[in-house]
């Protein structure tokens, strides 16, 4: 199992997991694979829209913000924006 996946021994009864007892990597991997951000650049002088995964990864580059907006949620993942 990875760091964010209590194994068996860690779960507790119920498969609940007490979030005030996660561990840094299992804090910093929650919503990773379900949350991306979107914020405004500039690339070579022009305005553009960077999507980036939940810990900083860029992802794709758009020309506008309703086309990012829209590739965010085609790939099942939630969008939030970053100013």
């Amino acid at each position: 199992m990875t760091d964010q996946t209590p194994t068996p021994a860690e779960t507790p009864k119920g498969g609940y997991v007490d979030i005030r007892h996660l561990t840094q990597t299992q804090l910093a991997g929650l919503g990773l694979s379900q949350i991306a951000y979107v914020r405004p650049v500039t690339v070579d002088g022009a305005p553009r829209f960077a999507i980036h995964a939940a810990d900083g990864t860029p992802m794709a580059l758009t020309e506008d913000e309703p086309t990012a907006l829209a590739a965010i949620v085609q790939h099942d993942m939630i969008p939030l924006m970053v100013h």
